[in-house]
């Protein structure tokens, strides 16, 4: 399955005193992978909740290994894992500059009516970019 890259540089409120991330910052950094992931693939998160789906998270594990700081530039990699019914799963990491490996991470999601709430398969154009994976 394709590995997707996006960067980010470290902004100063997403450190602590001693200019090291801190370990809440590392959950909206996946996030912007997980989206890009997306809209590589020309799905747009927006349309996606504007046409009745959601996607939020249920479970995420994450392992830091050595600390991001102040204004590095990171990459996030996010690669699909796999994809069941109504779960999908993604695995990911962040690199430093150096191709350090800082932290890795494993998401589960769920596609989610968004109006009764409950879960739902997915529409045919998300199944097809799940397949060509």
């Amino acid at each position: 399955m394709k590995d997707n890259k996006v960067e980010v540089r470290v902004r100063y409120g997403e450190t602590d005193q001693m200019g090291v991330v801190y370990h809440g910052s590392y959950v909206p950094y996946f996030e912007i992978g997980r989206v890009e992931w997306l809209r590589n693939r020309g799905v747009l998160y927006k349309d996606m909740e504007q046409n009745g789906i959601a996607l939020p998270i249920v479970s995420m594990h994450l392992n830091y290994k050595k600390p991001a700081k102040y204004d590095d530039l990171l990459t996030i990699h996010t690669k699909l894992k796999s994809y069941s019914g109504v779960k999908i799963e993604f695995d990911c990491e962040i690199r430093n500059e150096n191709e350090e490996l800082l932290t890795t991470a494993h998401f589960i999601l769920v596609f989610v009516d968004v109006n009764s709430g409950k879960p739902t398969t997915p529409p045919q154009y998300i199944l097809d970019i799940i397949n060509a994976e």
